[in-house]
């Protein structure tokens, strides 16, 4: 496993940000808490950019009282945590509108605010967001995948499976948190999770939103993971702590926001009437899945089982990390029809070409594997790129015309240049 001082590992969202502050005037980095993202833009700070942490309670409090007052005297600046004061976001219009010069405002955020319409509307075309999730496996290795751009060109996907077997459930139970790279232990790892929860319901939720039952977020969580991956049922997540449907959609929006969990809407065509129209929910990390869970190496030795709720998390979030950094636009989905075919992730990109990624925690892949992938190619007809079963092997085999399986680790292996 390689270091895990993210101080010490690049993250690829540093081009991103550098980019953007040479020709926008307000540049956000979002991202949960503990992702990396304060290292980040203090290596931004050594061209003369002041420093401001709203995590200080003073500088927090003048930010509250008076933002337009705060930022007046700021310039070339960045503004850390900026949602614990989401008036400055509406401030900054104006000096922006008088003054457009690029990178005066580099801020960083744990919570989506752009998900609240005064915010978005004020700094329309003033701001570029950059999304910082927690470390991936590349960043980790220090290579830059090309898996997205590779797939979508119909290539099969390169490099062998180093990282099979016991390697790759270390990868998935630590996930990307930094704090929880350098816990060895599952137990400390687990306590690390419990506080960090805690700490985002006592500080971050408030911020955000207006939530009359503040205790009910840590067991909403709980829940959550007992249907990570699942197709979102709200009435039964809410019942199962006391909420109501609309209360049970409420909350877990706020967790969205928070960067703990993300939806995963379903796959649509006009090819195909049969299709299911229910998110998935997906956790962002699958160490903190794993923590919540209490799932540990051991665990997973003695019920294979456990694994593979853990492994579709920890694909699906390596695909997000290569989505945000990729120079191609690209959304993802599910697929399921009312036969049951599945495909677990489907990625579509500007032009409306479709990728598939089925997740197999088992070393062996067998034609069955591709059922919702074949339904997937019908249903997506000529845009359909590649379809993929990622296993926990150390061997790529092709399974028909744009059909393959290959291991899980091609994720994050680096590609040699080329068409």
């Amino acid at each position: 496993m390689p270091p895990a001082d993210d101080a010490l590992i690049p993250r690829h969202a540093t081009r991103q940000v550098a980019i953007a502050l040479a020709d926008t005037p307000v540049v956000m980095v979002n991202g949960p808490r503990q992702c990396g993202k304060t290292t980040l833009v203090r290596g931004f700070a050594a061209d003369g950019r002041r420093y401001i942490s709203l995590d200080d309670e003073t500088a927090l409090a003048a930010a509250r009282d008076d933002p337009a007052g705060f930022l007046r005297p700021l310039d070339r600046v960045i503004v850390d945590e900026v949602q614990r004061a989401p008036e400055l976001l509406r401030a900054i219009k104006l000096p922006v509108d008088q003054d457009r010069r690029p990178g005066r405002f580099l801020l960083t955020g744990s919570a989506d605010l752009l998900a609240l319409p005064t915010v978005s509307d004020s700094l329309a075309g003033r701001m570029e967001v950059v999304t910082l999730l927690p470390l991936s496996q590349a960043e980790m290795q220090r290579t830059l995948s090309r898996f997205i751009d590779q797939a979508f060109a119909g290539k099969t996907p390169e490099g062998a499976g180093a990282d099979a077997g016991a390697k790759l459930v270390q990868r998935v139970l630590r996930g990307g948190y930094p704090e929880m790279l350098r816990r060895a232990d599952p137990a400390r790892r687990r306590n690390w999770a419990r506080d960090y929860i805690a700490a985002i319901v006592r500080r971050d939720v408030r911020d955000i939103a207006s939530i009359e039952r503040l205790d009910v977020l840590p067991r909403l969580l709980r829940v959550l993971a007992q249907h990570s991956g699942q197709l979102t049922n709200f009435t039964q997540l809410g019942g199962q702590i006391g909420l109501d449907e609309k209360t049970a959609r409420k909350y877990l929006g706020v967790l969205e926001q928070l960067f703990l969990v993300r939806r995963l809407e379903p796959w649509h065509s006009n090819r195909l009437s049969r299709l299911l129209k229910t998110p998935k929910m997906h956790f962002l990390d699958s160490g903190l899945l794993a923590a919540l869970l209490g799932v540990t190496p051991e665990r997973v030795a003695s019920d294979r089982t456990v694994l593979g709720v853990l492994l579709e998390t920890f694909v699906f979030t390596e695909v997000m990390k290569l989505a945000t950094v990729s120079e191609r636009p690209i959304a993802l989905y599910h697929y399921r029809d009312k036969d049951k075919n599945e495909v677990d992730i489907v990625i579509e990109d500007e032009s409306g070409g479709v990728v598939g990624l089925e997740i197999k925690a088992a070393a062996t892949v067998r034609p069955a594997d591709f059922a919702g992938l074949r339904k997937l190619a019908a249903a997506s007809g000529r845009t359909f790129r590649l379809g993929v079963v990622l296993h926990d092997g150390d061997a790529v085999t092709g399974f028909g015309e744009r059909l393959v399986a290959a291991p899980i680790s091609c994720l994050w292996r680096a590609a040699p240049e080329g068409p």
